[in-house]
């Protein structure tokens, strides 16, 4: 039977730093004589395809998966056997999150360190990060600067009108802001919304008009 392995959560906002935390782990965990491994979603490609890069440019290696559930067969058995420790980055949006992190460190005796946004840009729960902190050994919760204050952040605003969950991007869609921001962004966010709206239908009206006389 397999040793008990571990979960370590590190979470938080855009910009607080959680892939830089992340790789400095996995690599102490490296330098240390383990056997590590690094995943990303498929659905980040910002900076490079088969790699996890922070915002600063640091790089480090990656089996690049839609799913989590596939990694075991691609890795191949022999080498899973072998490996100690296994590092997931963007974890929000691996939608298998839980049973993956549940198996591998319950019952495969590996220790998992992640890494993810806690909520989304409406400040609500973003993929399973939230569900695997039961599971968790430990849980990291970072912080960023306010992009307008300096002030601690422990928010992400989107700076665009675009409303899906999911709209991958950094500096030029998101900031980090405080709780003071993030309410004074929302709202001028929506007041531009609505700007915006009122001149699209101020001018399909006009379009009519014209196309009437």
């Amino acid at each position: 039977m397999a040793s008990s392995g571990e979960v370590h959560v590190i979470m938080g906002p855009m910009f607080a730093g959680k892939t830089t935390s992340l790789l400095r782990r996995v690599k102490s965990e490296s330098n240390n004589g383990r056997n590590v491994a690094m995943i990303k979603s498929s659905k980040d490609t910002r900076y490079a395809i088969d790699s996890v890069v922070t915002h600063d440019g640091a790089k480090f290696p990656c089996w690049v998966l839609p799913d989590l559930s596939s990694f075991r067969q691609k890795f191949g058995e022999e080498a899973y056997e072998k490996l100690d420790v296994i590092g997931i980055d963007e974890a929000q949006f691996f939608d298998d999150l839980y049973d993956f992190c549940s198996q591998v460190a319950d019952h495969d005796g590996k220790t998992i360190i992640l890494a993810g946004l806690d909520g989304d840009y409406l400040r609500r729960s973003f993929g399973s990060v939230l569900d695997v902190i039961p599971l968790a050994d430990t849980v990291t919760k970072l912080t960023a600067r306010c992009e307008m204050c300096g002030k601690r952040a422990f928010f992400t605003l989107r700076k665009s009108d675009d409303k899906e969950t999911e709209l991958i991007g950094g500096a030029d869609l998101y900031m980090p802001v405080c709780r003071q921001h993030y309410v004074n962004g929302q709202v001028a966010v929506e007041t531009a919304r609505s700007v915006v709206e009122a001149h699209k239908i101020k001018s399909e009206g006009s379009t009519e008009v014209a196309s009437v006389v």
